[in-house]
């Protein structure tokens, strides 16, 4: 991995982020975004299943989840989670629309925030308790305007529309600009899309197998995050390789 424990990174630099003691909590925390390379995007009701959805894919190497706010009382499973599970995992809130909800995700133990659409003023309020901020855009305008206003990582969405060429295209021209796809990341296809210059990926329904979860067979789970880990891992070296 990019950012793995014992490697001798100090002092480097991957996608705008120094590797070292001098980096801030803020700076951490995209790190090990980064050197995941998955944002889990989990969107359940009941906080037995979702402290067990979180175990079974930690087992196969994911830390960072998402928790959406379109699920009924987010804020409380938020603050329930962050009590329950280890230091090692990254909680995070998707789909933040204003400010206030920023906010009280935050205050709930969020270290991440999630925008579907681009919002300054909730990149200024995350920014204000030194968390992270993935703000979501599409176009190159929206892109860039959320960049030089301070989004941490820019959110394409829905990446489903360009695919892992329209990232490819972005690049070119946004070389500086962290980018992440939602909307359309399958197993089969993340791995295109670090290549295509994606700092990580965010996945739902492709990683969380309902019938699995379902059926309380969370193993599935865990196999099916091991496996997206390797592609992504190997799709960080065959990177690597051609530099």
């Amino acid at each position: 991995m990019l950012f793995g424990e014992g490697t001798a990174l100090e002092g480097s630099v991957v996608f705008g982020i120094r590797e070292g003691s001098m980096m801030n909590t803020r700076d951490k925390a995209v790190a090990k975004i980064i050197d995941t390379g998955v944002i889990a995007v989990i969107r359940i009701d009941n906080n037995e299943k979702f402290l067990k959805i979180i175990n079974a894919i930690g087992e196969g190497g994911i830390r960072c989840i998402e928790i959406t706010m379109t699920v009924p009382d987010p804020i409380d499973m938020i603050k329930y989670a962050s009590k329950q599970v280890s230091p090692d995992f990254l909680l995070g809130a998707g789909t933040i629309l204003d400010p206030e909800t920023a906010r009280l995700a935050i205050l709930a133990g969020a270290e991440f925030v999630v925008t579907p659409t681009l919002n300054l003023d909730v990149i200024k309020v995350v920014h204000r308790y030194d968390k992270v901020v993935i703000s979501g855009a599409f176009t190159p305008t929206e892109i860039l305007r959320a960049w030089e206003n301070g989004a941490d990582i820019v959110k394409v969405f829905p990446a489903t529309i360009g695919g892992p060429k329209y990232f490819k295209d972005l690049r070119g021209p946004l070389p500086q600009i962290r980018l992440t796809p939602t909307g359309g990341v399958t197993l089969e296809n993340a791995k295109e899309f670090i290549k295509a210059g994606a700092c990580c990926v965010g996945i739902g329904k492709a990683l969380l197998d309902k019938k699995a979860i379902g059926e309380g067979n969370y193993s599935v789970l865990t196999t099916k995050a091991s496996n997206l880990v390797k592609s992504i891992e190997e799709a960080k070296r065959e990177i690597n390789s051609l530099e």
